[in-house]
């Protein structure tokens, strides 16, 4: 078994052949850090990433497995996902589609590796080791703490920068790019907020949402008191205050500026609407707006489009990218030659007002039209013969 070992600055990288053991079952992977995180947690794990020298991504990946937990931000990123997935692939030779390749488009793994694609953009890298056998493209994730980008090491404690090296590993895949830390980087600190606003939230309904009950006694009544006490204590759980009659006593319950919660419920739409503008380029897409009418829905979903033809023009540039072709050689693929292309995306109403125009030019001009044009722009079905 050849191996290679590059030894620097508190750096180790070994290269081992195909045929190897499996990396990631060689890992010590520690859990995620569950601990509270705020504002501050989230400053100093992002200058922890970003160091010139040794930057450590560890404190941040933690910060984004708590993010990933709420709703809105699991929402939009799988909805991102889905964009991707339910759009039709192909493969293409001398701009026909192969049809061995078909099956293994369909497969469950190679949904997979689209997937961690996709989620390269939301974190900022994914890795993949991809195991020779029978089972084609099937792959084991890197655990992205571990993936150190600057010294292009699988590092075998997540602290650490000593490791298998990865470039110019075969069955090694590393997307992303080291200076990328993802779209949840932005996302973050919305969703620490938001968790700040719940709990905000939350005590204003224990406080406000249910009677306080408020009884006076005489300071000098200790058996009062007593009594008093007990009565509120087998009555139930509502806020209850007991309060000499010697005191003065008013609560100043904001009533007037945020009378029904309503304070909190805006500040919360505002942060989902952030979170899904950041990933999906626009705020109406988990969920409808009150007051929005067919044109501003119109203008949200264009604006969608765009965001994931980008991103579809970026998971494809990877799919042909000439290390991931190898490892489809390395599966026996007939992929030499050709590349995977994206079924194109038909926008009804840009495709009317180009035809509009078209016609128009043509007949005026008397412009010879290309057949094959035609067919590739009009997604018309070409003959076999």
């Amino acid at each position: 078994m050849a191996k290679k070992k590059i030894k620097g600055r508190n750096v180790t990288k070994t290269t081992e052949a195909k045929g190897a053991k499996i990396v990631v079952h060689e890992l010590n992977v520690t859990s995620a850090d569950r601990s509270y995180k705020d504002v501050g947690e989230l400053k100093e794990a992002l200058q922890s990433a970003e160091r010139i020298h040794y930057p450590n991504r560890t404190q941040l990946y933690d910060l984004y497995d708590d993010v990933v937990l709420d709703g809105q931000v699991t929402a939009s990123m799988g909805k991102l996902v889905d964009e991707v997935l339910n759009k039709k692939i192909c493969f293409k030779k001398n701009k026909k589609e192969v049809e061995e390749m078909d099956e293994v488009i369909e497969s469950t793994n190679f949904r997979k590796v689209v997937k961690e694609i996709v989620m390269s953009e939301c974190w900022g890298i994914s890795g993949m080791e991809f195991i020779p056998g029978a089972e084609i493209l099937k792959f084991e994730s890197f655990p992205r703490k571990h993936i150190k980008t600057k010294e292009k090491v699988i590092s075998t404690h997540q602290s650490s920068y000593e490791g298998t090296g990865y470039e110019g590993v075969q069955n090694f895949w590393i997307v992303g790019d080291d200076k990328n830390l993802g779209l949840l980087l932005k996302a973050s600190l919305y969703a620490t907020y938001k968790r700040g606003t719940l709990g905000d939230w939350a005590q204003y309904i224990e406080i406000f949402g249910q009677p306080v009950r408020v009884i006076y006694y005489d300071v000098y009544d200790e058996q009062t008191k007593k009594e008093v006490k007990q009565v509120l204590d087998e009555s139930g759980g509502a806020l209850a205050m007991m309060i000499p009659k010697q005191a003065q006593f008013d609560m100043k319950d904001g009533k007037q500026s945020n009378g029904d919660g309503n304070l909190q419920f805006k500040f919360l739409s505002y942060l989902d609407d952030q979170i899904s503008m950041i990933f999906l380029g626009n705020t109406e897409t988990t969920q409808a707006s009150s007051s929005s009418g067919h044109a501003q829905s119109k203008e949200h979903s264009k604006q969608q489009l765009i965001g994931v033809k980008s991103l579809i023009k970026l998971v494809q540039n990877y799919l042909n990218s000439e290390h991931f072709l190898r490892i489809c050689q390395m599966y026996g693929l007939p992929v030499e030659g050709g590349k995977f292309v994206f079924e194109k995306e038909i926008d009804l109403a840009e495709l009317k007002a180009k035809a509009e125009v078209e016609e128009i030019v043509i007949r005026t001009y008397k412009v010879p039209t290309d057949d094959d044009y035609v067919y590739e722009t009009y997604g018309i079905r070409k003959p076999a013969n």
